[in-house]
């Protein structure tokens, strides 16, 4: 039976990593679905610069590679891109009430990141490589954003600090934050009906989109999403994990360990679909409005 067991695992495909490259991707290619066409070409125009760029192992041709370069160049350029690195989360207590602008000093937070980088890509008076960074940050971030413990904390770093086995896969080496960024989303993505471009309905964009004009104010909506997500779904549903706040030292990297139940999945899975789904179309949105009027020669 055992040796059957083992047989059965070595056939499941390997789970991608979801938050890190297989969810990003997708939101991009939800996003270019929605972009206008002045949009698209203005977008492919400012990939033509990615030679200046200067980060040839980390390729950005296509709106897909966007969405993925800046953590494949804090990975391998991290000391020319260092600054980069608090600006993908956000750790905002769930055990106070939302703020948001807790943990971000001086600007250095996803939720500050997204207005700034989209202020960017919209000047046309700057060189075509930094508006092609701005938007690769900006197409990155709101995918990052979107997962929930990239904003929701109980003094565990998003999660980092919390072990938590997944399926076979024991707890050493695992923490809560690693399986919301890759197993649990590549699974609940590519389960059918699989999440695709085409699967998002007028009235869902219309309900995705809904809000204040003002960026920074649909920002903060957004990230009280997922803020909400962290804090009703995240933490809350992880069995043997008390459900203290914040966690207490002993549930922090260390033991009881958290264990992703059958349960746990059936009631993640709706939230992370949500929110890849949301994250695709808020990109179309928040890039159309930085591209939009003057148009491109193509």
């Amino acid at each position: 039976m055992r040796h059957l067991l083992i047989l059965l695992l070595a056939l499941l495909p390997a789970p991608a990593l979801a938050w890190g490259d297989y969810a990003h991707r997708l939101t991009a290619r939800i996003a270019w679905a929605q972009l206008t066409p002045d949009a698209r070409a203005e977008v492919r125009q400012l990939l033509r610069a990615e030679p200046d760029l200067a980060t040839q192992d980390c390729p950005l041709s296509t709106i897909e590679d966007a969405s993925v370069w800046p953590d494949c160049v804090r990975a391998r350029h991290a000391k020319r891109f260092a600054f980069s690195a608090p600006w993908h989360y956000q750790n905002i207590s769930v055990c106070q009430a939302f703020d948001i602008t807790a943990r971000c000093e001086n600007g250095d937070c996803v939720t500050a990141q997204i207005p700034r980088q989209q202020a960017i890509l919209a000047d046309r008076t700057r060189p075509a490589v930094e508006r092609l960074q701005a938007l690769s940050f900006l197409v990155h971030f709101i995918g990052d954003m979107h997962q929930p413990l990239h904003l929701g904390d109980k003094s565990d770093l998003g999660g980092n600090q919390v072990r938590a086995a997944y399926g076979v896969k024991a707890p050493e080496g695992m923490n809560l934050h690693r399986v919301w960024d890759s197993d649990l989303a590549e699974r609940a993505l590519t389960e059918p009906p699989a999440i695709s471009p085409a699967a998002i309905t007028p009235a869902q964009r219309r309900d995705f989109t809904a809000g204040p004009a003002d960026t920074a104010a649909r920002v903060a909506l957004w990230a009280r999403e997922a803020w909400d997500i962290s804090r009703r779904v995240a933490y809350p549903e992880l069995a043997d994990v008390p459900d203290s706040c914040p966690l207490p030292a002993d549930a922090r990297a260390g033991s009881p360990r958290g264990l992703v139940t059958p349960a746990y999945i059936a009631t993640a899975t709706p939230a992370v679909r949500d929110q890849v789904a949301k994250a695709g179309t808020r990109i179309a949105l928040l890039v159309n409005a930085a591209l939009a009027g003057k148009r491109t020669q193509r």
